[in-house]
């Protein structure tokens, strides 16, 4: 877990000017090639730097409850046996930032104290393998998104690439996040910000 999500969430009233619990949506002139029309949740934002999941890039080649058998939290050949919800978590992948590490957002129905962290308008992050426990019985939150790694900015960083045209942001809503309809998040995301993404110019800004 990155150490800007061991903080002591601050009172949002001090906060201005902070986006975690918003979506950022990548410019169309977006330069990094692994960040290219992605739609990513804020989990943590402050002096210290931004933390967030991509939301829109499924992980190849893998789903939840293979994710489930290597790590053996259920026998090969039990997936049938899951709840149906459990075989519909999608897997992104979060970000590249350890990559090989399970990060799970969902909506706030489900905590595990000390473990959880609550983000904004119902949606928390939990990083333990207690929340895949739980999924598989059947306990687990009603809307979850297991995303593998996840996206980091040092002090300012984020907040230059913004200045530089980087990236547009724009409220966070349940259904961008964890609707299975990932194709069309980018142009929704675009949309909830009144953008017309054939419209939109690579140099355009948006305060």
């Amino acid at each position: 877990m990155p150490h800007i999500l061991r903080q002591p969430k601050p009172d949002r009233s001090a906060k201005s000017g902070y986006l975690d619990g918003q979506v950022l949506v990548a410019m169309p002139g977006m330069e990094d090639d692994r960040f290219s029309r992605t739609v990513i949740y804020v989990c943590a934002h402050s002096p210290e730097g931004a933390m967030g999941i991509v939301v829109n890039k499924p992980a190849p080649h893998i789903t939840f409850p293979d994710l489930l058998v290597q790590l053996d939290i259920i026998p090969d050949g039990d997936e049938i046996r899951l709840p149906e919800r459990a075989g519909d978590v999608p897997v992104m992948r979060g970000g590249p930032v350890e990559s090989g590490r399970g990060f799970v957002l969902h909506s706030a129905d489900f905590m595990i104290e000390d473990s959880t962290l609550s983000i904004d308008d119902g949606i928390c992050l939990t990083a333990t393998l207690d929340i895949l426990k739980a999924i598989a019985r059947g306990d687990g939150p009603s809307n979850a998104l297991l995303a593998l790694g996840y996206a980091g900015w040092a002090p300012g960083q984020l907040e230059n690439e913004i200045q530089a045209n980087g990236w547009l942001n724009c409220p966070a809503d349940s259904d961008l996040v964890f609707d299975l309809s990932v194709d069309t998040k980018y142009e929704r995301a675009l949309a909830k910000i009144g953008i017309d993404l054939g419209k939109l110019s690579a140099d355009a800004g948006h305060a």
